[in-house]
């Protein structure tokens, strides 16, 4: 069957191969939803399944492809969508694994699966997430965690951990994520596959009511994936100006060549901490090695100290106070329409969460131009660097994956390396670049030896995503990372993981 051949064959030969007529888009949409309902119990990656119209949209698309129509560059690739803040019509959205919201249909129609539909992708689902997308890890009161597929027993790292999870396993040949501190990063180091969160305004982003919250921090809407080429395929597909993002810019669309450039004499930072974190000593010293790759390609490496000016503390916060604020002009929205949460449903949202829309409700509008302040000196220490470099290396994350939860509350560490952390986004060693909008990649940088994957990242100057793409591209080609999927392969079937209340939770999403 196809399904086992997937860890190899990726976005861009499903795609070729598609147009040359050597796979059919039916056969292929029928694999993916064979694997899903095989192999998804043992992870909990998707909640909610759109099988039957996927087909509907495989039959349409091997129609046209028979019928020699112009197709699109995604033509018949299967996907899903991340269940948080993307939407679809007629599409089930519980924000996160809300439970009051387990029924909650919108008919908004996000510009990620506009653009990927229009390209001829086909979605079977969509993923698992944190309620609300506000925290590192990947768990939820209604639908549970996702586990991770190096370990079921650890968590796949959030918020797109369902995404991160079922790419990784084979599930599917990518997913979208969304990425506000690290979303599409975090998950990507843990579960060992590409995520790419591109420069702000380069692919679209539908904001809802408010059209300019997604600069509070810079949030992003990206694929997760096997390998750069992939990624950069899927970005040349999607990206480009939209009317509905006012934020949003033209793109030559083509990055594929990025992943074949030389980068010889590229000037590279790297930071083991960036000043802040503690970091595990097993992440340490796979980082440490990993960037000896990029001298091996005839880039030139250089040890950084960073001064940010202010705590990982500090600067957490920080970002929690930013993005918070949208939670709640969705809250009010949903209000709106008949559900209130706080009022209603409070045990619904995780008290972590609650006392952050407390503390935001009651800012004042001097302390947040207080906080943009703040976040403009984090701002200008990384532009500062970017004078004298191409890119910034470090880790994605500063803890290896933590253990599930039983009560749908899984969070991180609350140190890490002997030094505290906020459990909720603290030992992320991304959010920052959220705060600045830089590009910026999670890369799979080898595995513990537990056989627990690890990440690097890789921040580039903005609007350099093609520095990044380079950059991962040559570290895929000197370290490549594709075998390490048959772990992911060896997953239990159907049924045989998880509790009877997780998996009948699961199955009763379906649209």
């Amino acid at each position: 069957m196809l399904l086992d051949e997937l860890g190899s064959k990726g976005v861009v030969e499903l795609a070729r191969m598609i147009a040359a007529k050597e796979l059919s888009p039916v056969e292929l949409t029928m694999d993916i939803i064979k694997g899903i309902e095989d192999r998804n119990d043992a992870l909990n990656a998707l909640v909610v399944f759109a099988f039957e119209e996927a087909l509907d949209t495989a039959r349409a698309a091997e129609r046209a492809l028979m019928a020699g129509d112009k197709i699109g560059p995604l033509h018949g690739i299967p996907y899903a969508l991340k269940d948080c803040f993307d939407f679809k019509p007629g599409w089930r959205n519980t924000f996160g694994g809300v439970p009051a919201l387990k029924d909650y249909v919108s008919g908004a129609y996000s510009l990620y699966p506009q653009r990927a539909d229009r390209a001829g992708a086909i979605a079977v689902g969509k993923t698992n997430s944190p309620s609300f997308g506000f925290r590192g890890t990947c768990d939820n009161f209604l639908f549970g965690p996702t586990r991770n597929p190096f370990n079921l027993a650890l968590n796949s790292g959030g918020s797109s951990g369902g995404a991160a999870a079922a790419v990784a396993a084979g599930l599917l040949p990518f997913a979208e994520g969304g990425d506000g501190g690290g979303s599409i990063r975090i998950p990507a180091a843990w579960c060992g596959v590409y995520g790419f969160k591109q420069s702000f305004g380069r692919l679209p982003l539908h904001a809802g009511a408010n059209r300019f919250s997604g600069i509070n921090p810079f949030i992003f809407e990206g694929s997760l994936t096997r390998s750069v080429a992939d990624t950069a395929y899927i970005l040349g597909a999607l990206a480009g100006e939209d009317p509905a993002d006012p934020l949003s810019y033209p793109s030559h669309g083509d990055f594929m060549p990025a992943t074949r450039r030389s980068i010889r004499g590229m000037r590279i930072a790297y930071s083991p901490n960036l000043g802040i974190h503690g970091v595990d000593p097993i992440i340490a010293e796979r980082v440490a090695d990993a960037v000896r790759a990029f001298e091996e390609a005839g880039a030139i490496v250089e040890q950084v100290d960073l001064d940010l000016r202010y705590t990982l503390r500090e600067l957490s916060d920080l970002w929690c106070r930013l993005i918070v604020p949208n939670s709640l002009l969705t809250l009010k929205l949903l209000q709106a329409e008949g559900h209130d949460l706080l009022r209603d449903h409070p045990e619904d949202l995780p008290l972590q969460f609650r006392e952050w829309l407390e503390c935001c409700r009651s800012m004042t509008i001097l302390q947040h131009l207080e906080d943009q302040t703040m976040r403009s000196e984090v701002f200008a220490t990384f532009q500062e660097l970017f004078e004298r470099y191409d890119l910034l290396a470090c880790p994605t994350v500063a803890a290896m994956p933590v253990a599930n939860a039983v009560d749908g509350n899984t969070v991180g560490p609350s140190s890490v390396a002997g030094r505290p952390a906020d459990p909720l986004i603290g030992w992320c060693m991304t959010f920052l670049f959220n705060l600045t909008g830089h590009p910026a990649a999670s890369v799979p940088a080898g595995l513990s030896p537990d056989g627990l994957p690890v990440g690097l990242q890789l921040i580039g100057r903005g609007r350099a995503d093609a520095d990044v793409l380079a950059a991962s591209a040559a570290f895929e080609q000197l370290r490549p990372w594709a075998s390490t999927y048959r772990i992911c392969h060896n997953l239990p079937a159907a049924g045989a993981t998880g509790s009877a209340g997780e998996n009948e939770a699961m199955h009763g999403s379906a649209l």
